[in-house]
């Protein structure tokens, strides 16, 4: 049967694990992985292997799903034990890399002005050749992490890069940062790396008939596997999406921040979640929705929602380019989007800075600065994005926070008026440490990391944006409220939720100003001509 030409599976869902842990932007960067081990990994199997009773009561209340609880039966815990020892054992440099750094910032600290010169030879051992020693315009010491040779070190580790593949039948899935996978969770676990030529001709035979048999020899399924394998493919010609031919800019709401641009010329995706495919009562684009050549994918920040490499890894074979933001080159917080992507096997991946204009088939894609929602540290890796396509303009301000709305003033005075906008409203994020946390070898007193949120623009801060950008149609999108999102988000809103009333405020205003306003859920298609 598996020599045989056949489809793959519509609802064939991968997981990408790195050292059995659900992989997002801080585990692909070298520069990052180690601390993530270190001060988020090992910490949690620990307080589990401890105690799991308190982690399994816990996620009996709904709103502690997103908490750092390990969602594994007690029973499980020598399972989670030998695994935490495996780490130790085997991701020993990477528990000592996180050590130098700390060690390093105390090595910078005192100092205020004078040289740093004679500080390199007290750089920790393990660190030395890797870093600058820099100060700021405030006499600030800290170090630039020499990101693109840390790719080629031991703390770049294919070795820890795996995949799961298998079966979804339904859009809930159970919260996947706080949880690793063991052996026993998935009958065909992959132990290959992210950037496998294999991952290309297995999710190629979503439109194209392949050989199943030629796939698991490249993948090197094993023998026990097999059937489980076989289970993935079809003989069932699936649904394949003509290229767009009609006539203006059709936009494509595929849920969250995932939006598809076509014009006879060109197709551009935007932040790709993208749900699989099975029987439902909530209708929705999927896969087989997409153009078989997607030209240009554009990703505005690294956040899960936005980075997702469970969905770029099945797009991979099919993408052009890839735009995303240039980094600062400066900060842990702040690893290289394009470094991370070329080192998983994205062939042609292009950094955008603000205010610089890409020219693609009939208009341009131009970088627009994009303040908030990183909780005040230096990211400069996040970048809205204004597509003009045949005679219309389209800006994509993902999470923007209008900090500073006098900004939108200068880009008004700059880029004129727009179409359409787009902006995420999830005005209520989690505190600083809920993502970085890891990153700091000084955690943040608990006052002052509650006031610094991963949060996007309220009603008045929409207002703002679009009272100077004056866009003729407003959407907002980015509210994780797609169902096939819980799983990263973990978001449920009801109509007390401060997401759903600011946003609704907000659509309320447009529509008094006589601008036309909705918040698409699941599905939305318009043309714009």
């Amino acid at each position: 049967m598996l020599d045989r030409p056949m489809y793959l599976k519509p609802n064939v869902a991968i997981e990408p694990l790195y050292n059995s842990w659900y992989a997002w932007w801080y585990l692909l960067s070298p520069a990052t992985a180690p601390m993530f081990v270190t001060n988020l990994h090992l910490k949690l199997m620990q307080s589990f292997v401890a105690n799991p009773d308190v982690h399994v009561a816990a996620l009996k209340n709904p709103m502690l799903m997103g908490g750092p609880f390990i969602n594994h039966a007690a029973a499980r815990a020598p399972r989670v034990k030998e695994l935490l020892e495996r780490t130790q054992r085997e991701q020993a440099h990477m528990l000592a890399y996180t050590k130098a750094v700390g060690e390093l910032e105390q090595l910078l600290a005192p100092n205020n002005g004078a040289s740093l010169e004679h500080l390199y030879p007290k750089v920790p051992d393990l660190l030395r050749g890797y870093v600058e020693l820099t100060y700021d315009l405030s006499n600030r010491a800290s170090a630039r992490y020499i990101e693109p040779l840390l790719y080629k070190s031991q703390f770049y580790q294919e070795s820890s890069q795996s995949v799961t593949l298998s079966l979804v039948d339904k859009d809930w899935r159970p919260y996947i940062f706080s949880t690793p996978r063991l052996e026993e969770d998935a009958p065909l676990w992959l132990k290959v790396p992210y950037r496998h030529e294999g991952l290309d001709a297995l999710f190629r035979m979503r439109h194209t008939p392949g050989s199943p048999g030629q796939v698991a020899e490249m993948l090197g399924v094993p023998a026990s596997a097999s059937a489980a394998f076989a289970d993935l493919f079809t003989d069932v010609v699936p649904r394949k999406a003509p290229r767009y031919d009609g006539e203006g800019v059709r936009v494509r709401y595929f849920g969250h921040a995932c939006v598809l641009l076509e014009t006879k010329e060109v197709s551009i995706l935007t932040d790709p979640v993208i749900s699989y495919e099975f029987p439902t009562e909530l209708p929705r684009f999927t896969h087989a929705d997409l153009p078989e050549k997607i030209d240009y994918v554009v990703l505005t920040h690294g956040h899960a929602d936005h980075l997702m490499m469970e969905t770029l890894i099945q797009l991979r074979h099919r993408v052009g380019t890839i735009i995303v933001p240039r980094n600062n080159g400066n900060s842990l917080a702040d690893p290289s989007l394009r470094l991370m992507l070329h080192h998983t096997g994205f062939k042609n991946v292009v950094e955008i800075d603000d205010l610089q204009e890409i020219s693609i088939p009939g208009g341009s894609i131009t970088g627009l600065p994009f303040l908030g929602e990183h909780s005040d540290l230096s990211i400069q890796a996040k970048t809205a994005h204004l597509v003009r396509l045949d005679g219309k303009s389209i800006l994509m301000a993902a999470d923007s926070n209008a900090l500073e709305p006098r900004m939108y003033q200068h880009l008004r005075d700059i880029i004129g008026p727009i179409d359409i906008l787009f902006l995420g409203m999830e005005c209520e994020g989690g505190p600083m440490s809920w993502m970085y946390g890891p990153l700091l070898t000084n955690p943040l007193p608990r006052k002052m990391d509650q006031t610094r949120r991963l949060n996007g623009s309220d009603c008045a801060r929409a207002v703002e944006i679009a009272n100077y950008l004056t866009p003729k149609d407003v959407y907002v999108y980015a509210m994780g409220q797609e169902p096939w999102l819980r799983h990263v988000m973990i978001l449920v809103y009801d109509e007390t939720a401060p997401q759903l009333i600011e946003s609704n405020k907000f659509l309320e205003h447009c529509r008094s100003k006589g601008v036309p306003a909705e918040r698409p859920f699941v599905k939305m298609e318009r043309v714009l001509r």
